[in-house]
Parts: C-alpha cells; sequence; structure tokens
C-alpha cells in the first residue's frame, strides 16, 4: 500500500470530550469519526484492526466447532415479550415502530432470536449439540455513552449461543468456548484475566468476564498472584480476618462524637484504629408478597457493602434499595451518620459481615445525633446477627481456601461467557425429542465478545506518550516505511521500494509513505498510528551505508546496510508474530 493512495488524517489535538486515552488517540490517529454521542464512523484504519480482530475470532470460533450466521439488527418485540426482557431490559432498549404501527427492538444481543430458530430448527437428539455465532452491529441505548468505542452506543459484537441436551454437555460447551476466548485474547497479543463474574441481565448460573489488563480500566479484578484464582470484585469471596471472637473487655458506653458521622472521623477522634469501628448500611427490602421491611448491615469501618453480593442474599432477592431519610428517622431515630444495632426506635433485621460478626468492643453509631457507642459486643449487648459475606475485597486479604494474598488491578472487560441453562429455551419453547421421543427443552450457553471495544482495550493496555503501540495482531499495518527526501532523491526512491516490494511478496502488510512529508511529521505521524515496524531510508544515511530499524515499542532505532535490512526486518517481523 501506497500512503499516496491510503486515506489519513491525523492531528495534534483530541476532542475536548475525549476522557480516556483511547478515544484520543484514536480520534488523533483519524480512526473513528463521532456523528452523535457513541455512535462513530471507523475510518480506514479503523477497519483494517477490526478486520483483523474479527479474522481471529472466526479462525478460534470456528476451530470450535461453532457455525456462523448472521441476525438481523431489528427484531420483532413479541420475542422480547415473551421472555420479559420488553420491560426488564430497560431504556437500553431502543423500541421502535414501523409504518404500521409494529414494535420492535434495535438489538442489544440475540438470546430471543437465536432461541426462536433453535425451536423452529432443531426437533431431535441428533441435532444436538450445536453452537450459532455471528458478528453484527448492536446498540444500546446507553445513557451516558462516553470514552469513545470503550462506551459507545452502536458497536460491533461477536455472539454466540450452544444449544445442548442436558447441563452436563452444555458445560462442555462451556469449556470450548472458555479455551476458544482464551486463544482469541493470547492470538490477538493482550495481558488478559478471566476472571469468575456475576451473570447480570443476561442471567444464567455460570459466568466468566475475559478482563484486558489496563490502569484505565472500570472493572476491579481480584486475583490471587500464587494460583490461578481471579474474579470480578462484585464476587470475589472476602474471607473472615478474624479468627475467633474474643471475650468482651469494655463496658458498653455511649460517647458524645460531635459531627464525627463517619468511621474515619470518629476513629480519629477516639484514638483507636479504623478497624474497630463498624459501619451501618440501611436497606429496605421487599419480600415475595410486597412488603417492605428494614435490614441493617454490618461490615468493618474499612470496609465497603457489596451490593451485588447483597442481592444474592436469599430475604433480598425480590428487591431492595437504599433506605430513606425518613425510613431511617422511624427505625434508629437518628440521622445517617450515628446509625448502628444498639437501641433501635423500632426492630429491625441485622446482617453482620464476617469479620465484624467476630468482632468484640467494637465502636458503632449511637442512633443519636452526634453519638456513637464503643465497648459494643453481640451476645451482650445486642442480639447475635445473621452472618453473610456482604463486603468488597480489598487488597491484602488473604486468599480463601488456598494460600496466598489477594491483589486488585483495573480490567477492561472485552468478552463474556455464560451458561444460561433453560432461562430462554423455556419461554420460547426450544425443545427437543430425545431418544424415547419425549420432548425436553434445551440448554443454552451464551458467549459475547466487544470486537470494537477490543481496539480501545489495546489502546488503553499499548500507548505511550508518542501514541498507540498496537500488538502486531491487530496493526492496521506491520511494517512503514519512511523514505527521507522521497521527491529529491532516486536513490532514496529505488531502496525504499525495493524493501517495499520485497516484504509485500513475502506477505508482510507494509505501506511505504511516498507523501514526500517533512521527517518529523512523517515520524510522528507514524509513531502515533502505532505501526510496529518502522524502516528509515534516507539520503545521510545512505551515504554513510545504513537504513534505520525501529519497533514501535521500543525507542532506540538499529542501523543496518542496504543488504541486511531485507533479512532483519522479515526476521523481527517473524519473531515479533510467533510470540503470540
Amino acid at each position: 500500500m501506497l500512503a499516496s493512495n491510503f486515506h489519513l488524517n491525523t492531528s495534534k489535538e483530541a476532542p475536548a470530550d475525549a476522557e480516556v486515552i483511547s478515544h484520543q488517540l484514536m480520534t488523533r490517529a483519524g480512526m473513528i469519526r463521532k456523528h452523535a454521542g457513541g455512535i462513530y464512523t471507523y475510518m480506514p484504519l479503523a477497519l483494517r484492526v477490526l478486520r483483523k480482530i474479527e479474522h481471529i475470532i472466526r479462525e478460534e470460533m470456528n476451530n470450535a466447532g461453532a457455525i456462523e450466521i448472521l441476525m438481523p439488527v431489528v427484531q420483532p418485540a413479541e420475542l422480547w415479550m415473551q421472555t420479559g426482557r420488553w420491560d426488564a431490559y430497560g431504556a437500553e432498549l431502543l423500541r421502535i415502530k414501523d409504518r404500521h404501527g409494529r414494535d420492535f427492538v434495535l438489538q442489544p444481543t440475540s438470546e430471543e432470536v437465536v432461541t426462536e430458530i433453535a425451536a423452529n430448527e432443531i426437533h431431535s437428539w441428533r441435532q444436538l449439540p450445536v453452537n450459532f455465532y455471528h458478528i453484527q452491529t448492536k446498540f444500546r441505548d446507553e445513557r451516558r455513552p462516553r470514552f469513545g468505542l470503550m462506551r459507545g452506543r452502536e458497536f460491533t459484537m461477536k455472539d454466540a449461543y450452544s444449544f445442548d441436551r442436558d447441563e452436563a454437555s452444555a458445560l462442555v460447551s462451556y469449556d470450548k468456548m472458555f479455551q476458544a476466548y482464551k486463544n482469541i485474547f493470547t492470538r490477538l497479543g493482550l495481558v488478559f484475566r478471566a476472571v469468575n463474574a456475576d451473570t447480570g441481565s443476561i442471567g444464567g448460573s455460570r459466568s466468566h468476564e475475559f478482563q484486558v489488563i489496563a490502569d484505565t480500566g472500570e472493572d476491579l479484578i481480584v486475583y490471587n498472584p500464587d494460583s490461578e484464582y481471579a474474579a470480578n470484585i462484585e464476587l470475589a469471596e472476602a474471607p473472615c480476618l478474624i479468627a475467633e471472637r474474643a471475650a468482651p473487655q469494655q463496658a458498653l458506653e455511649l460517647r458524645d462524637t460531635p459531627e464525627m458521622n463517619k468511621c474515619e472521623l470518629v476513629a480519629e477522634f477516639l484514638k483507636l484504629e479504623l478497624t474497630q469501628t463498624v459501619k451501618s448500611v440501611v436497606f429496605t427490602v421487599t419480600d415475595a408478597e410486597g412488603k417492605e421491611s428494614i435490614y441493617l448491615l454490618l461490615v468493618r469501618g474499612d470496609h465497603e457493602v457489596n451490593e451485588i453480593k447483597v442481592g444474592k442474599l436469599p430475604q433480598f432477592k425480590h428487591g431492595f434499595r437504599l433506605a430513606n431519610e425518613e425510613e431511617i428517622k422511624e427505625h434508629f431515630g437518628s440521622t445517617p451518620g450515628y446509625l448502628g444495632p444498639v437501641k433501635t426506635a423500632k426492630p429491625i433485621h441485622i446482617i453482620a459481615d464476617t469479620t465484624v460478626a467476630n468482632m468484640s468492643d467494637f465502636v458503632c453509631g449511637g442512633n443519636q445525633e452526634n453519638t456513637h457507642y464503643t465497648g459494643v459486643n453481640f451476645g451482650r449487648d445486642l442480639a447475635e446477627p445473621e452472618v453473610a459475606d456482604i463486603r468488597n475485597v480489598v487488597a491484602g486479604d488473604p486468599a480463601v481456601g488456598e494460600a496466598g494474598t489477594l491483589a486488585i488491578e483495573h480490567g477492561i472487560e472485552v468478552g463474556h461467557v455464560f451458561f444460561l441453562g433453560d432461562k430462554y429455551s423455556e419461554k420460547l419453547k426450544a425443545t427437543y425429542l430425545n431418544e424415547q421421543g419425549k420432548p425436553e427443552i434445551i440448554q443454552m450457553g451464551c458467549y459475547g465478545i466487544g470486537v470494537s471495544r477490543i481496539m480501545a482495550a489495546a489502546i488503553e493496555q499499548n500507548n505511550d506518550e508518542r501514541g498507540i503501540i498496537w500488538p502486531m495482531p491487530m496493526a492496521p499495518f506491520e511494517v512503514v516505511i519512511c523514505p527521507v527526501g522521497w521527491g529529491k532523491s532516486e536513490e532514496v526512491r529505488q531502496t525504499a521500494t525495493q524493501v517495499y516490494e520485497f516484504l509485500k511478496a513475502q506477505g508482510v502488510e507494509v505501506i511505504l509513505d511516498d507523501r514526500d512529508a517533512r521527517p518529523g511529521v512523517m515520524f510522528s505521524e507514524w509513531e502515533l498510528i502505532g505501526v510496529p515496524i518502522r524502516i528509515t531510508v534516507g539520503e545521510r544515511g545512505l551515504k554513510e551505508g545504513h537504513v534505520e530499524v525501529q519497533e514501535r515499542s521500543k525507542g532506540e532505532s538499529i542501523k543496518l546496510s542496504p543488504s541486511e535490512v531485507n533479512a532483519y526486518v522479515l526476521s523481527l517481523y517473524n519473531n515479533l508474530k510467533s510470540t503470540l
């Protein structure tokens, strides 16, 4: 490819709304152009990257036995009504009407459509297992689209759906997809972790996220450096940090704590460790009959309540929310900041985190403004609480059930695999006849990859002050040749063209910058774009008998004679490809 025949349009400045580095660099490199919030055109450079990602995904999906189809972007609302997601999905589901007034959706995902296909096409146990996938445009009407391709409204996703006879077979399909995903992200040259995750709005009972490790990631990943354990912080099991509750040593005492409405302030005021304080969080919980009751959840002062874990408690499954100030005053007799489990105004339900349950002589709110109790003990000053893991893990916690200390790092979710069971197949009547001719419900799994998000995640993981550093498998071009003095020197043109033709004949995706730009402008532009290998051919260098080769990920360049450059670059190219 000659640069004069390609479309390049870089800029020095990023738009004001570009908050994260991938959005800034993709815009500056001329890869994406915004039309509305979360809606972009993929310009030629970005489209080359996108197609490379899709190619690797297709190869690994096909190798795993999945079969490609292409489902519609516009889907009939009736299917979503049958599964209950027409109402449950919320405002992110973009609902539209056709000219006849019939309801449709712009698909955010395709469980309904693919399950209808299975219900109509799969009749016998002999047709199972089967796994359909497609790579298609999706739309989710994000309230606040931001971060460029990281959280857009229109995006490209690969979603796959497996259909099996029973749960055991479905989990075999799940494991195949899990391995396929590991292969995909390894081949893309990304540093990632597969973590245990919550199933969220998709549903199901088994789930893993694939997280690209990046400091700018919104997700927190808990992992054990000494094992394979990794989990999203929402799901990571928090250990009890106190092996056994000590006997009470202090008397219960109500202390004045003026304007001390946070555990940190109370601990400092009382000259205690923060770990001696207990934090109170109040929820209003709805039961199966719609009746509301008040729950007080207790975590240590240096910990935070994990609402995903809370939502999995049996009492909370029908619905819950943070209590409002009126409810709090009614049940505790105090405003927030001074709440605790001792001597509440009305009876409440108490759930203590596992660590809190083993605390003694702790500090909590006094249920009167500007007061706290010290010397509080379960069994003496209040009843024994219900106990559950309801907190977030923090770095330094001991691992549960194995050796090691837990660490936390940021990640960007680029893939998610779910075991769905019969969540959709039962509602859409997707059944098959077993060997005895009896109908049984098909068991399903679903598997998504954010194809366009991978581009942004790769940049968040691979960049420097000069621009993007593409992993070789995703780079829009693998090698760029930068001739200095293209319009002046015949020798420069001949040498650059000879290297270009050689690499092109070897199957290398190489671009020759024949635009005769100034060296500083040309170099900074290609560093911004992030091509992995740059070859510089200049008149001065040729007079001194050398051509320069530089890896984008390294600062220094190597000087080689023109006769050496072809073999060196080809070897470097093959090494960069083979390390993945």
